[in-house]
């Protein structure tokens, strides 16, 4: 192009659109200066996330199910272990109440023959045969017999007998045998139809079984109401919630239990509408739970944050490099739970005094400074949570930790992996009830299939199953 030829208007232009073009790059050049200023600072943080030590259930809330197992060493590695001293054989000792006796004489000498029936002898050894019997349903056949009245002319029949009603043909012991081999051993419907007719010989099909379980709905939700009224008028709950599968959706199966009444609930959500539809309009005045905010806010005096929580992020703290707060305050909590697991020796005056030592340790570790990110972080959850410590240091029916509701909780977690969770929200609900009826017989003393069958027999059952 030759500039010369052009005239003003068109090196105007020309200009122009230079200036255009350079303004485009100019800006399409700071977009992707931004672009990799913006990644840089992401491949930091990744980086810095892979210097971070591994979420363990020693440093963290992972469940130990999921922990790293130790591997076996190579035989050339293995250390030959140090003898230890023999002890004295130990055998299984006498049943104290046992169901027949049998008193062997000797006839004859084992070493010549001889008849020694006649002479007295002692007794030499004594020991236990225990067998159990072959077990086989015990089927009544009821006939109602009747006929025509002869003075009003109109048929009659005998009713049914008060222990063997109408209706279902099962039971209330086989319905608790079922109930407690599908819920407590987390036997599944199939598998447990097979187990009937194997250790019984009865013949009961899976829709038998669904029925039965049906049919129980209305005698645990019942049992669980009485619980619950019975939780509810205390001072004091604990909770805690896990992970439930239900149909082809994720539900929560809450606990909220103290001393010696438990009750569970099978929710489709975690948020804070279960707790409120639980409680109603009652609020317990302490309240013991993790940190989830669904869980906090309802006790009318105080809350107690498990304590073992916190000592596992104090670890994942030492874990990630913290060697000025997290070592401490792990100390500080843990000498906390151990004057917590001796309250019952202790005195109200000599809690006070170790109460006002705690809160004076935790003043002085509240005003040291963090050298990592990860202790900075552990100092600003303390400095939330810190009017929630130290709660159980003035009330004796208040745990420092919340490992009461992960106990109860942990065979719901066995179920859930056993079976894979339920098909339906009712079943769900009555496994909640069972859970409740059960767990609260345990912490009385009663055994889970005489629970059940006490929940059963309290609540007449429906005529058909």
């Amino acid at each position: 192009m030759d500039h010369k030829r052009l005239d003003s208007s068109q090196k105007d232009f020309l200009i122009a659109a230079q200036a255009e073009t350079i303004r485009s790059q100019a800006a399409a050049n700071a977009t992707l200066t931004a672009q990799v200023a913006m990644l840089l600072a992401r491949v930091a943080e990744l980086e810095a996330k892979l210097s971070l030590p591994p979420k363990t259930p020693e440093n963290s809330s992972i469940p130990p199910s999921k922990g790293q197992k130790p591997g076996s060493k190579p035989d050339n590695e293995t250390k030959s272990r140090p003898k230890t001293r023999a002890h004295p054989g130990v055998c299984r000792e006498l049943h104290p109440n046992p169901t027949a006796q049998r008193d062997i004489r000797a006839q004859a000498c084992q070493h010549c023959g001889t008849d020694v029936s006649g002479l007295s002898q002692i007794a030499c050894q004594t020991y236990d045969h225990i067998e159990i019997p072959v077990t086989r349903p015990d089927i009544t056949r009821v006939t109602l017999r009747g006929g025509v009245c002869p003075c009003c002319a109109k048929n009659f029949r005998a009713g049914p007998p008060a222990d063997m009603p109408g209706g279902s043909p099962f039971g209330p012991n086989l319905r608790a045998y079922v109930i407690y081999l599908r819920f407590t051993q987390n036997i599944a419907l199939e598998r447990l139809a097979t187990l009937l007719f194997d250790f019984f010989g009865l013949e009961i099909s899976e829709g038998a079984l669904v029925n039965m379980l049906n049919a129980a709905q209305k005698p645990f939700a019942s049992a669980a109401n009485a619980i619950k009224a019975r939780l509810l008028a205390g001072t004091a709950l604990q909770s805690d919630e896990t992970g439930m599968r239900v149909g082809k959706n994720n539900w929560w199966f809450w606990v909220f239990h103290h001393g010696k009444d438990a009750v569970f609930v099978c929710e489709p959500t975690r948020g804070k509408i279960v707790v409120e539809t639980f409680l109603g309009p009652f609020r317990p005045e302490y309240w013991v739970s993790d940190r989830y905010a669904g869980q906090l806010g309802f006790a009318t005096k105080a809350n107690q944050v498990c304590l073992a929580h916190l000592i596992r992020e104090a670890q994942y703290g030492v874990d990630a490099g913290d060697t000025i707060f997290a070592p401490r305050l792990r100390h500080l909590l843990g000498l906390a739970c151990r004057i917590g697991a001796h309250r019952e020796k202790l005195k109200d005056s000599t809690l006070k005094a170790y109460l006002a030592k705690l809160d004076k340790k935790l003043d002085v570790l509240m005003a040291t400074q963090p050298v990592c990110a990860r202790g900075l972080k552990l100092q600003a959850m303390i400095l939330r949570t810190r009017c929630h410590l130290f709660t159980f240091m003035t009330n004796r029916a208040i745990p420092p930790t919340n490992n009461g509701s992960e106990r109860a909780l942990r065979p719901s977690a066995v179920f859930r992996k056993v079976t894979n969770g339920f098909r339906t929200g009712w079943g769900s609900q009555l496994y909640a009830n069972v859970r409740s009826v059960t767990e609260t017989g345990r912490r009385n003393t009663i055994g889970a299939l005489e629970a059940i069958s006490q929940a059963l027999k309290a609540t007449p059952m429906p005529k058909t199953a």
